[in-house]
């Protein structure tokens, strides 16, 4: 009974890699810098606070204007995080991680698009400088986030109760602080050719928080409660994003300290884990710590094989696999919005395709070699099925492609602009807009939903959120990887 079950499971797996590269070579190369344009464009519908001149979505207008004023500070900008008006702090640093990491990676094939990017980075940063100028003190959400999920409205109307939170010394947030930290070390390097002041103060800081994330340690859900969990619980503890922020600062600064911070304290967290995400930044980790080790050979052993079980917890073809696919080849995690781990899974691939390339090395599932080149192709499966190579034959990108999803779970992509209906639209005044099968009228152009069911199959309701909310970390991790199939 278990050859037949070995058996079946080679059949299986064979079957799956059959998919995924007939998913990958069945239709024509898709207009990746079209596509890369619009995954940028994405984040200037997600802006709050006070919009500028060359904002290109013109239907979002200026938003949130007062936030920190009720404790007397300035916290206008940022982003909100996906289809409602909340700006969680937690998954708004991760993607302005990610969007750095895209830059610093990537960043030489955006073309024009290089500078949109950094002004998406900025955009992030920007209000990360306002919500840890006072030491001691990091401020962590802006927004209560259950009468906001109980309305319906534009930002531009809002009239939930915009509370600020905060962490202090007796309040701690290490996961969120460290994500900061980690954020702003990022993008100082991203800033580091074109604009060298303002990166260096983008490394002051992140020097700072770290400092405060380190010194006093506890979780962001301890601290906050129910205003930040059930929406972005810390299921994953502290310890990896203080690692990880440490692997960034090391990146930045070249120091010792914060390599032997990451060596010293790796072990207190799940090595070979290959979760990665706003909350888990273990494979991470282990990706980015990877090039240093191969390029000076300082403990590879410890970086090099947790690196690779990623890859082999992955691939379709490894005898180690250990997630699952659709029949059309899409990468599937459970839970909702499953094309955020398509993206981020996925981006730590391609990356380290380019490190493995440099230090010309292939690794081993067990007796199945795996190359950089293999790497890549995945890489490119996934985005190929984002695109439209896929049972659906749609794009899961609005405004890609001639078939995409056109009833988002978007508040502002829902409503009438104020444009078209200058008056305000109240909390529960939004409720027939929402319940209506009607299109969006307003395109948030470059938005990746959640994705299709496992079963490849993508009902386009604004109901469906699991499945028809874009998030900014969806989109995030897919700018660094657009970027690179858009000139190989």
């Amino acid at each position: 009974m278990m050859e037949m079950e070995k058996m079946m499971m080679m059949i299986f797996v064979s079957m799956m890699t059959s998919v995924i590269v007939l998913a990958a070579s069945s239709s024509s190369p898709h207009d990746y810098g079209d596509a890369l344009s619009k995954s940028i464009l994405f984040f200037e519908g997600q802006r709050s606070g006070k919009l500028p001149p060359s904002q290109r979505i013109t239907w979002r207008k200026d938003s949130a204007l007062r936030d920190g004023s009720d404790v007397s500070v300035d916290l206008v900008g940022g982003y909100y995080d996906a289809g409602d008006n909340m700006k969680f702090h937690f998954p708004m640093a991760f993607s302005t991680t990610m969007l750095a990491w895209g830059v610093v990676e990537f960043g030489e094939f955006m073309g024009p698009d290089l500078q949109h990017a950094l002004e998406a980075i900025r955009w992030g940063t920007d209000y990360f400088l306002k919500a840890t100028t006072a030491p001691g003190v990091v401020y962590a959400q802006v927004g209560e986030p259950h009468s906001d999920h109980s309305c319906w409205e534009r930002p531009e109307d809002m009239d939930t109760p915009r509370t600020t939170y905060k962490l202090t010394k007796k309040n701690p947030g290490s996961e969120l602080s460290g994500e900061i930290a980690a954020a702003l070390a990022a993008s100082s390097l991203a800033f580091r050719a074109s604009d060298p002041r303002y990166s260096k103060l983008l490394l002051q800081r992140a020097s700072m928080v770290f400092q405060f994330a380190d010194k006093y340690r506890g979780s962001y859900d301890d601290s906050l409660g129910d205003a930040v969990c059930p929406f972005y619980c810390s299921f994953n503890g502290y310890q990896d994003e203080l690692i990880w922020a440490a692997a960034w600062l090391h990146k930045a600064t070249k120091k010792t300290y914060y390599w032997n911070y990451v060596t010293n304290n790796i072990t207190s967290i799940k090595l070979g884990s290959l979760e990665f995400g706003w909350d888990a930044k273990h494979a991470g980790i282990n990706i980015l710590a990877s090039k240093f080790a191969m390029n000076t050979n300082l403990n590879v052993t410890l970086f090099l094989p947790n690196a690779n079980k990623f890859v082999c917890s992955i691939l379709p073809e490894s005898p180690s696999l250990s997630i699952s696919y659709s029949l059309g080849g899409l990468l599937f995690k459970p839970g909702g919005s499953n094309m955020q781990h398509v993206t981020a899974l996925s981006f730590l691939l391609l990356v380290y395709a380019r490190y493995l390339n440099v230090g010309k090395r292939v690794i081993h599932c067990d007796d199945v070699a795996v190359t950089r080149a293999r790497l890549v192709r995945f890489a490119r499966s996934q985005v190929d099925y984002i695109l439209g190579n896929n049972p659906m034959n749609m794009s899961y990108m609005v405004g890609y492609g001639n078939m995409f999803p056109q009833r988002i779970h978007h508040r502002g992509s829902s409503l009438p602009s104020i444009e078209k209906q200058p008056e305000p639209i109240r909390c529960a005044d939004g409720t027939p807009f929402f319940s209506s099968s009607d299109p969006n009228p307003n395109l948030l152009l470059g938005a990746v939903v959640g994705g299709p069911n496992m079963e490849d199959s993508y009902v386009d309701s604004r109901a469906d959120f699991a499945h028809s909310e874009p998030t900014t970390y969806t989109n995030s991790p897919l700018v660094g990887i657009l970027a690179y199939f858009k000139v190989h």
